[in-house]
């Protein structure tokens, strides 16, 4: 999405006398790679780029994750920007400061915590975003309510119709509320050492083990934490952190926004092993973020066993 709005962005700094150059880097999760950040690395290299360079990252989720590792470690360390053009960019990846890259064993397992100098969200740039790219981005929206806002659940309940035809007043509202609910918790714990940033992986353990399971190819990011947040309700009422009617609400959601709820079927090792490479799994329990109601959640040691034996009764 970069490409369509990079020509507007230049002019706007050429208006400030700003010197800029630029390149474009390949979407999507599979050129979430080192590779990508090397070739990053050879262009900043041959322009001779020093400490006072400023990195611009103009695109969506992949692109803020590996540009802002690069601005993480080029020359120890420079300045970047976020400029995020898609739904799930504004509500969640550019905020907060994870910046990494994803490994043939699992998802963002090299990265850093290395913040944005400035984060601009403009949602005009979602007029412009595919389908299916903009429901993703909704998947990220609807964790947000049910982590920690029931009264935001209830307004995306009600703006439905609104939200899906992407009106600009809801969606102002949808990224700030989202930006809010993100910057208090990372405020409370930047780089998970107290574990109360953890609750923003709610419905990820289960979708991250999807996206590994389906090679990065049959569900976007969005489709699998959707998938994976029906998981989590659906297991969090079997061990009674929930009642069945909460599971049902948040199935019933993410079905609404045109988002898919059924999970993919797999032998239960393989569930086991994909889940073990979790970020959040300490010897042979995964920190796994359960539903306790509309808007509350609980982090609570699980033996990675156990959830891969749930997630096929």
């Amino acid at each position: 999405m970069g490409p369509l709005h990079l020509p507007a962005l230049r002019r706007s700094f050429r208006d400030h006398d700003l010197k800029t150059d630029y390149l474009i880097l390949p979407d999507g999760e599979r050129h979430k790679t080192l590779e990508t950040v090397r070739t990053a690395y050879d262009w900043l290299l041959q322009r001779n780029a020093d400490r006072q360079v400023v990195l611009v990252l103009l695109g969506g989720g992949v692109l803020g994750d590996v540009g802002g590792l690069v601005a993480a470690t080029f020359l120890r360390g420079v300045h970047y920007v976020q400029v995020p053009t898609t739904l799930v960019a504004q509500v969640d990846s550019s905020v907060g400061g994870k910046v990494g890259v994803d490994h043939k064993e699992g998802k963002n397992l090299i990265g850093a915590f290395y913040q944005p100098d400035y984060v601009h969200c403009d949602v005009g740039y979602l007029e412009t975003l595919p389908e299916r790219e903009y429901l993703c981005g909704l998947a990220e929206v609807i964790k947000y309510a049910l982590i920690a806002d029931a009264d935001f659940f209830d307004f995306l309940q009600k703006q439905r119709i609104e939200i899906l035809r992407r009106e600009p007043e809801p969606l102002k509202q949808i990224v700030q509320a989202c930006c809010a609910i993100k910057a208090n918790v990372v405020m409370e714990d930047e780089k998970e050492v107290s574990g109360r940033r953890m609750i923003l992986n709610f419905g990820h353990t289960v979708g991250h083990a999807i996206e590994q399971l389906t090679s990065y190819e049959k569900f976007n990011h969005g489709e699998a934490v959707a998938i994976g947040m029906v998981a989590a309700a659906r297991l969090s009422a079997q061990l009674g952190y929930c009642s069945e009617t909460v599971a049902q609400e948040v199935s019933d959601i993410v079905a609404a926004y045109g988002l898919p709820i059924q999970q993919p079927r797999y032998p239960r090792r393989r569930w086991e092993k994909s889940i073990q490479r979790d970020k959040k799994v300490r010897g042979d329990q995964v920190h796994f973020v359960f539903l306790k109601g509309i808007g509350t959640v609980k982090v609570a040691p699980t033996p990675v066993s156990d959830i891969a034996t749930l997630l096929l009764s």
